[in-house]
């Protein structure tokens, strides 16, 4: 992984801290003097910035931490910057009617939120919310626009990035949509262990009500799949914790849908 050192001379700017007070009071500003700083940004892309690029990129970020809880984006919330996220683990899920919301994904250490915003969104069209405390750098949308237009491999690292996101949106909505509810909970199952290497409580952070809403299902019915599917050997049910025990049989009633 390349490591991009920015030198410590990350500075509080001039972002509008008021556009992202209304996602949560607890949020915290970091400034170079915190303990708290960071002053690496470890993502392949930012190595092909230019010196007076770079400079740019400084000038124009925010570093936070947002604590468990907390929301990173809200949906229908005025977009004025994108997050990198430096640590943590978040989720990103898109709010219905009624309180139901549907997981689209886990947001990692590595990742953007909110690109959309600098392809002529200027909204956020999904809310993402902190599992655990997470540490991000608030990037101005205009300032990554600008790069995107000037430096053609930030660029296609950038569009490329976009276009996974979207891959992976639609592979989501083939699932809701084509799959019954085994094959929507294996899917989800499957997917939320693949987490477990480097977040090994990653089950115990989730309801299951969350389990639910990343196959797309009511919660009763996920505690049901949830029993049938430990009553066939194929998960272990601890508490929160869930111990998947025959993922290729996962694996083969994902693939029946």
């Amino acid at each position: 992984m390349i490591i991009l050192n920015f030198s410590c001379l990350f500075r509080y700017n001039s972002i509008d801290i008021k556009h992202i007070s209304i996602y949560s009071s607890d949020m915290k500003t970091i400034t170079d003097s915190d303990h708290d700083f960071v002053c690496d940004i470890q993502a392949p892309c930012f190595a092909s910035l230019s010196p007076e690029e770079v400079e740019l990129v400084k000038a124009s970020r925010t570093q936070v931490i947002f604590r468990k809880g907390d929301n990173l984006t809200k949906q229908g919330a005025f977009a004025s910057y994108i997050l990198f996220i430096n640590d943590g683990l978040a989720k990103q899920y898109l709010e219905g009617d009624q309180a139901k919301s549907f997981n689209l994904r886990f947001i990692q250490a590595g990742d953007f939120v909110g690109l959309s915003s600098v392809f002529g969104q200027n909204i956020y069209n999904y809310s993402s919310v902190a599992l655990t405390e997470t540490r991000a750098f608030l990037i101005e949308k205009e300032t990554i626009a600008k790069v995107v237009m000037q430096n053609g491999r930030f660029g296609f690292n950038i569009i490329k990035r976009y276009c996974e996101q979207n891959t992976n949106l639609f592979s989501s909505l083939n699932t809701v949509i084509y799959k019954q509810m085994n094959g929507r909970i294996a899917d989800a199952l499957l997917y939320i262990n693949s987490l477990k290497p480097v977040y090994p409580e990653i089950f115990q952070l989730l309801s299951r009500k969350e389990i639910a809403e990343f196959a797309g299902i009511s919660t009763e019915s996920a505690i049901k799949l949830l029993k049938s599917f430990e009553k066939d050997g194929l998960i272990a049910l601890h508490d929160k914790d869930v111990s998947v025990l025959d993922a290729a049989t996962l694996e083969e009633i994902s693939k029946r849908g």
